[in-house]
This record gives C-alpha cells, structure tokens and sequence, in this order.
C-alpha cells in the first residue's frame, strides 16, 4: 500500500495512492481509517508530510562510507538522537536557513525513513516489520558548525523545517537494498544503496525499543550515506529512494 497526507480545504488528511488517485480516508492508516468516498487526484493534491510523529528517532553514522568522511570509528553500538516534530516540513516547501549569526554552515543528509504502524517496546529484530507502516524519504539537515561546537547534535538538527519528509509512505519496497541519490540543483551529491546500512532496520528498532516506547506515526531514520555538503539560499535539493520517488525543497535565507 502507498499513503500520503494531503490538505483539503485548509484541513488535513491521509489518502491511499492507487495509481495517480488518491482515496481519502477518515483517519489514519494506523487507526484503522477508511474510505470516505472522495478522490483527488496527485497532480492537483497539496501534499504533506506522510506522519504525525510524537518524536522523530534518528541514527548517525549508519554507513561504513559516511564514516570515513568523520574519524572513520565504526561506532560499537546504533548512536542515537531526536529530532523534534516541530522540525518537520512538506515536500516543496523550503527549508530555512539559521541567521548566519547562528550557523554558516548547513549541510544535506538524505536518507531512508520509515513510519510506525503500532506501538512497540521491546520488540525482536525479526519481528520488526510487522511494525512498520512503510518506507519514506527524510533529509536530516544540520547546521555542522553548531553539531561541533555544541558537541552533541540536538540543536544542530532541530531547527524548524530542518526535517523534510515524503512525499509517500510505501510498504511496496525492499528496504535492505535501495538506491538513495541526493541532487543539490541537479548535481548528484550522494548515490549509495541501503545495501550498505551497518545495522539494519531490525536491528536498529530492535536497539531503539530496548530503550524508548515508539508510537504509531513515530518516524526513525537509518543515517546517511557519504557525500554530505553545504545549502546556500536558492538551492534546490532533492533526495530520490528508488520506488519511493523524490523529495523536493528549496533552500531561502532566514
């Protein structure tokens, strides 16, 4: 199944893709929701972020490549860090950049993301994906300089719209081996497959719900591959994840 979330009339909702169609539905998917009767089609849908996080768990250095861009120490164990929900923003709608007073450099991490269908504790890597919703697309921007300066990452990657997502959510793909490529203004700047994820989603839900209750429409996300680098105002960056399509944003000044 593919979903989205799409604005009707200043409200929002969630839709099933069939197609170029979308079904709008009574609620979400993970509640149960179905059918109301009305269809809209893609091309002329206001699309949304595909969740409604209580929290957004991500992992750093998840790739053997991006950590030879860093101190190239394969960490012993998944590193862990949120970001806010307050972070999120659409597909198409900018990402803005902090003052330059606050940070002069922020940079693109596209990655491979998942929604959670239904609360998990204390799950099984084996059994984690009957937890899953399905797969979308995040870019985990951050503000490089302030991730050094602070020397953990909270207010790094949280900043509003510092967490682009979708444009759907699809249970349709294979997540172990995905090819992941970032654009900035047509340029490729990372191309990798999730073939290459050191732990695998399994095991990363596994590790996370040993620590931390996720809920259903929580997002986590897998890290990032090699290629990471620098937003300046009027780029356009955009993240493609094959079956998934891409995610689009433009970069503005604060």
């Amino acid at each position: 199944m593919k979903y989205v979330r799409l604005r009707i009339a200043g409200e929002a909702f969630w839709g099933h893709l069939d197609g170029q169609q979308i079904h709008v539905l009574d609620q979400a998917p993970y509640w149960g929701g179905q059918p109301t009767g009305q269809q809209i089609s893609l091309e002329s849908a206001t699309l949304l972020a595909p969740c409604e996080p209580s929290k957004i768990v991500a992992v750093g250095k998840n790739y053997h490549d991006h950590i030879k861009e860093f101190d190239a120490q394969i960490p012993e164990r998944p590193i862990l860090f949120m970001k806010p929900s307050t972070a999120i923003v659409d597909p198409n709608q900018p990402i803005v950049l902090p003052d330059q007073m606050i940070s002069q450099r922020v940079d693109f991490e596209g990655e491979l993301a998942l929604v959670i269908s239904k609360r998990a504790s204390h799950i099984e890597a084996s059994e984690a994906a009957s937890y899953i919703l399905g797969y979308t697309i995040l870019n985990d921007v951050t503000a490089r300089d302030v991730q050094k300066l602070d020397g953990q990452w909270t207010r790094a990657k949280g900043f509003d719209t510092f967490c682009p997502i979708g444009p759907i959510v699809t249970d349709e793909v294979d997540p172990s081996d995905l090819q992941l490529t970032t654009k900035v203004n047509g340029h490729t700047r990372q191309h990798e497959s999730t073939a290459q994820l050191i732990w695998s989603i399994g095991e990363l839900l596994a590790f996370i719900t040993q620590a931390m209750t996720l809920l259903p429409g929580d997002v986590v996300t897998t890290g990032t591959p090699a290629g990471v680098g620098p937003l300046l105002p009027e780029d356009l960056v955009t993240v493609t994840i094959e079956g998934i399509g891409t995610l689009s944003n433009p970069v503005i000044a604060g």
